[in-house]
């Protein structure tokens, strides 16, 4: 067996895809995330938790420090509803999906996760991906900065 034919590449759940459509167009100016987890018995990635006013300092804290998430934000200024002020002094409430894959975690879950990132992304139309490998990395700065390539 090769590496392509031992790599699950989950779908993703229905409900959950029209709340991240609903999630990408909200009105609100709050800082909010949504996590997701795959089913794995399903082979489904499925909502795990919804957040809201939230910063990323808070939101690495309820990530599991040895399993994988897909936590997708929205900001008002970073990810989550954080105002993001350009030099140009224009305002922007990204989208950002943050791919979280722990050092530590078991290979078999890296592979299921890392199989379907793609998957969710195209579904949902993300742009602005990004991947920690430490919690602890997920900080406003952190943030700021992997946005400012998109200016």
């Amino acid at each position: 067996m090769n590496y392509s034919e031992s790599l699950v590449v989950c779908e993703v759940d229905e409900d959950l895809v029209k709340k991240l459509r609903d999630f990408r167009f909200r009105k609100e100016t709050n800082n909010a995330a949504i996590i997701m987890k795959i089913d794995k018995d399903k082979q489904l990635v499925i909502l795990e938790e919804e957040h809201e006013d939230i910063s990323p300092e808070d939101l690495k804290n309820e990530l599991p420090e040895r399993q994988p998430r897909y936590p997708s934000l929205k900001q008002n200024s970073l990810f989550y509803s954080y105002k993001y002020q350009h030099d140009d002094g224009r305002v922007s409430y990204p989208l950002c999906f943050i791919f979280s894959s722990p050092v530590g975690c078991k290979p078999e879950q890296q592979m299921m996760y890392a199989g379907s990132k793609n998957k969710l992304v195209q579904t949902v139309e993300l742009t602005k991906v990004f991947e920690i490998r430490n919690t602890e990395d997920l900080t406003e700065e952190w943030l700021r900065e992997k946005l400012g390539f998109f200016r």
